[in-house]
């Protein structure tokens, strides 16, 4: 796996998100790590295709997505994820995987993104542990979202 496939998807990530809940992302360390679902936490899975194969998925808590999707909707609280909270978190990963694809095409990579996918275990995902490129990005006040590339 080559680092660079995560950089445009974590560039991506920190500019959709300070344009949108105006909170500048601190970026954690780079690392390669199972994907493994557990409880508690949302999934925005998003299937790459073209030149680049494999996944793009976020991560965050449910408390996590809550603060972001409230901070998104202008800061009316949101006390549950809720059809439009689980539409809003889903364009969040759609947006920042659409101008990372764009990114990519720049570099002269053509990607197709897929739309995104709300998981909320991995049961109802269907999806077997893999190995990623991950980096954990940190919002002040929000909590964490990580962003790990699947290729294959």
């Amino acid at each position: 796996m080559k680092a660079e496939y995560i950089n445009p998807f974590l560039e991506s990530a920190r500019s959709v998100i300070e344009q949108l809940i105006q909170v500048k992302p601190t970026t954690g360390s780079l690392g390669i790590k199972d994907i493994k679902f557990v409880e508690s936490y949302l999934w925005i899975q998003i299937g790459l295709r073209g030149e680049m194969k494999g996944d793009i998925v976020f991560g965050l808590h449910e408390d996590v997505a809550l603060k972001l999707v409230s901070a998104m909707m202008g800061g009316f609280v949101l006390t549950e994820l809720d059809e439009i909270g689980r539409s809003a978190i889903s364009e969040l990963g759609n947006m920042i995987s659409g101008n990372a694809s764009t990114m990519l095409f720049n570099q002269g990579i053509t990607v197709d993104i897929t739309p995104p996918v709300v998981l909320h275990s991995a049961e109802s995902a269907g999806f077997d542990p893999k190995r990623a490129l991950s980096i954990p990005l940190s919002m002040d006040g929000i909590g964490e979202l990580d962003i790990q590339v699947i290729i294959q």
